[in-house]
């Protein structure tokens, strides 16, 4: 070597600036087909330097695995889907570091519609991030009874709910009334019915404020339920829904509601926002939620469009 040249200086990996790595770490946008919490993951097994800095609160706030879908094909028996092993492997996994690393930081967490989360996986979860303030779910097709509801009695902080269609009973209302006293914030995605909108002003969740029903199929007889029945309820949000004249009949076409009566209008007067398209012949998503027949294929859109919401509390 000349006089003159300078020795290229070697760094670990663990020698990095904790605070600059800190930044990096809370930093992390979508990755390809990966979430920033699956990031952190990978992150965590580089060194124990590094699996300590991800352990720091602020950057467990929110879990967010969106963008985590099962491979599944679906079957004629319970639980009507199959999953496959290596697609639930690799979720335990996510879950078991994500919630390791977070040590019960979480307060939000937004699931796929189209991740099949087991009992097991789920009752996991709810163990160890008992603070949880907004949950975002998945279809329930494995999810049982006991599984759901055990869940539950573990987050009574929750605020926020989001369910991809009323696939979970009545008894999914029930237990978070009796265990949640502070919430007052529910999405559905799908149908929604008399049955379920009963169920709500009933002697569950009387003190909703904030519902949002976009894109989903909405009975008229049940919007006028839940505007009777729920007196604490502030927002309500129906753009781009189908709205019926009555429940839908096997092989029969929709009878759709094509503009809101008086009635209707008049009941959501009393609220602080009653958010509606006024552009139905134009609204893109408004067609595709016809074409859908208010039960939106998701599937078949832009990716994580599902996530949008007029009520920017709701929106992800």
């Amino acid at each position: 070597m000349e006089e003159g040249d300078s020795l290229l200086t070697l760094r670990r990996w663990d020698d990095l600036n904790s605070d600059i790595l800190r930044k990096i770490f809370g930093s992390f946008d979508y990755i390809s087909d990966a979430t920033s919490a699956i990031a952190q993951v990978r992150c965590s097994a580089v060194c124990i330097a590094w699996r300590s800095i991800l352990c720091d609160p602020q950057l467990w706030d929110v879990l967010d695995l969106s963008w985590l879908k099962s491979n599944f094909i679906k079957i004629h028996q319970e639980p009507y889907v199959y999953v496959d092993s290596r697609s639930d492997e690799t979720l335990s996994r996510v879950l078991k570091v994500s919630l390791s690393l977070s040590r019960g930081n979480i307060t939000t967490l937004v699931l796929n519609p189209e991740l099949y989360i087991s009992d097991d996986q789920l009752t996991f979860t709810a163990e160890r991030c008992p603070n949880l303030k907004r949950l975002v779910m998945p279809t329930g097709d494995r999810i049982k009874k006991t599984g759901i509801c055990q869940a539950i009695r573990n987050w009574q902080e929750l605020e926020s709910l989001t369910v991809p269609g009323i696939m979970y009973p009545p008894y999914l209302m029930e237990v978070i009334s009796n265990h949640c006293s502070n919430f007052r914030e529910l999405k559905i995605m799908g149908r929604f019915d008399v049955r379920f909108a009963s169920t709500l002003v009933g002697t569950y969740l009387p003190n909703l404020k904030v519902m949002s029903l976009r894109c989903s199929q909405l009975v008229r007889e049940a919007l006028i339920t839940i505007l009777d029945g729920l007196p604490q309820l502030e927002v309500l949000n129906i753009a781009h829904c189908v709205l019926l004249i009555e429940p839908p009949r096997r092989n029969q076409p929709l009878q759709i509601v094509e503009e809101l009566d008086e009635v209707i209008l008049e009941k959501a007067s009393r609220l602080e926002r009653f958010i509606t398209c006024t552009q139905i012949d134009r609204c893109i998503m408004c067609q595709r939620a016809r074409n859908d027949g208010g039960i939106m294929k998701w599937y078949k859109y832009e990716e994580g469009l599902w996530k949008q919401d007029e009520v920017n509390t709701l929106a992800l």
